[in-house]
């Protein structure tokens, strides 16, 4: 019957009354729905912005991140409306998925302390920094990442990408951070207890820079939260939302991921601005 009174009120079909008779249902139903299908729709233009917003993120924001970024075109909309505009127009973001690498395979006698503590705040720019290594599978192939990632604004502040997990890929990537950023004496760098961390040549690294070695404790990945949460960010809304041929593509695609999210992924925890924008202010003032 639901079905019929439906179809009735889109097609404006002249046996409408009897069907609403038959359901027990008042004349007055089919006026005001009627007039509610032939309205114009209100929100019809916030549709579009929300879908354009939408788009451009490849379909990468949730609701959250979608007001943020029409708040920054001076379009101010709650959070329940725009969840409830994207519902309707079905425009889901990719849900993440919790899957890591590991790379422990050494005793702890090399292992430095748990300096960092689970404090990801910091008050300005290459005062903490983090790094982990991800894997991803392409068919029987396999693809390694390497960020270093500074606590200030989250910005990957360089990267390097590999299709071994060697010491090279984790070194390369902590000799260019520390080459363009240059950081003071006492920067702490956090990472797991991988074997990569735990060589000789890491810790010379950091030593010719005067840095802090920090490491997680044993099986704890919350104490690099951080770059686990960049991780599952980076997989869902760019490695399972397509299938990869081969790793060459992948790593292109990861490096283009990775400038869009230095350079166009707005934060919430970063006042509406991107990690670049919310670097460059600090570096500025």
């Amino acid at each position: 019957m639901k079905l019929l009174l439906d179809q009735s009120l889109t097609h404006k079909n002249p046996d409408t009354l009897d069907l609403l008779q038959a359901a027990g249902l008042a004349r007055s139903t089919f006026y005001y729905h009627q007039a509610r299908l032939d309205a114009p729709d209100k929100h019809a233009g916030l549709k579009r912005e929300i879908k354009t917003v939408f788009d451009q993120s490849h379909a990468r924001y949730g609701h959250r991140r979608v007001r943020l970024a029409l708040k920054r075109q001076g379009i101010c909309v709650s959070r329940k409306l725009v969840a409830k505009l994207m519902k309707q127009e079905h425009l889901v973001c990719q849900a993440r998925k919790k899957k890591r690498y590991n790379s422990y395979r050494s005793n702890q006698s090399n292992a430095a302390g748990n300096v960092l503590n689970r404090d990801f705040t910091a008050t300005k720019p290459n005062q903490k920094w983090v790094s982990d290594v991800t894997e991803f599978r392409v068919g029987n192939q396999k693809l390694y990442l390497s960020p270093i990632i500074d606590l200030y604004d989250h910005s990957v502040i360089s990267y390097s990408i590999s299709a071994s997990p060697n010491l090279e890929l984790t070194n390369s990537s902590l000799r260019k951070a520390l080459h363009q950023a240059q950081p003071g004496p006492g920067m702490i760098m956090h990472t797991d207890q991988g074997f990569q961390y735990q060589h000789h040549s890491w810790k010379a690294l950091l030593a010719n820079y005067n840095a802090t070695q920090s490491m997680s404790r044993k099986g704890n990945c919350h104490d690099n939260a951080i770059a686990e949460n960049f991780f599952a960010h980076l997989k869902a809304e760019l490695f399972y939302q397509q299938a990869f041929t081969n790793t060459e593509d992948l790593a292109n695609q990861i490096q283009d991921y990775i400038h869009w999210y230095n350079n166009q992924r707005i934060q919430q925890r970063l006042e509406g601005m991107t990690p670049n924008e919310y670097r460059n202010h600090a570096l500025v003032a």
